[in-house]
Order: C-alpha cells, then structure tokens, then sequence
C-alpha cells in the first residue's frame, strides 16, 4: 500500500482533467512535450507545470531518445492508489451487505410497516 505522502500526491495530481488527459494520452505510448500539449489551448510551459507534478506524482517519467525527452507512464503509482481504492470499496460495500441485512430484517418483523392514517 502506498505512504499517505504518495497517496496525497497521486490523487492531487488526478484532480485535474488537463492531467488525467495527458495520463490517457500517454496510455497510448511515450509523447513529447509537443504532442502532449497539441490538443489543448494552453502554452507549452503550462503543460510543462502539469507534467512536472505528474512526475513528482511518480504517475510519469522523462525517457531519452537521442535529442528527444519523451514522457512516458508508470503504472507502479497507479497501481499502488488502485490498490487503495480496492481497499476501500471492499469495506464500503461490506458495510452496505450489513446495511440491506439489517433492512430486510426490519422489514420482516411484525408491525414493521406504518398504518397509513386516515384523514
């Protein structure tokens, strides 16, 4: 499981749509900086700031090819805040089993519906 630091880091850096963009983007292979800020109406050194805290994130990282520095994804963070979140819905939907138990069973008691009254 991820450190809380990670985490905090992992889930500010999905809060923003340009930067889940630039994630599904790069889910398709490595992008320059170039190719990454070609779809939205922003600077390059405005995409650059979202790409920098993708990399703090550990969400993305800086290969090399000869003059070229693409980005590219790492899925280890990814996956660590996946994990995380699977956690998590586990016992969410445990406490939703008990929840529609407990329900049903009061449900099923004598007396357990209202008499509508009359007016």
């Amino acid at each position: 499981m991820l450190a809380s630091a990670q985490l905090d880091a992992t889930f500010m850096a999905l809060a923003d749509p340009t930067r889940r963009a630039i994630l599904a983007r790069l889910a398709e292979g490595e992008a320059s900086v170039t190719e990454l800020a070609a779809p939205f109406d922003m600077s390059q050194p405005a995409i650059s700031k979202h790409l920098k805290v993708l990399e703090r994130a550990g969400l993305i990282s800086i290969g090399q090819d000869a003059q070229r520095r693409p980005r590219k994804l790492e899925g280890e963070v990814m996956a660590g805040a996946i994990d995380w979140l699977e956690h998590h819905k586990a016992i969410w939907e445990a406490n939703y089993q008990r929840l529609d138990a407990l329900l049903e069973e009061l449900k099923a008691k004598p007396g357990a519906k209202r008499k509508r009254s009359k007016k």
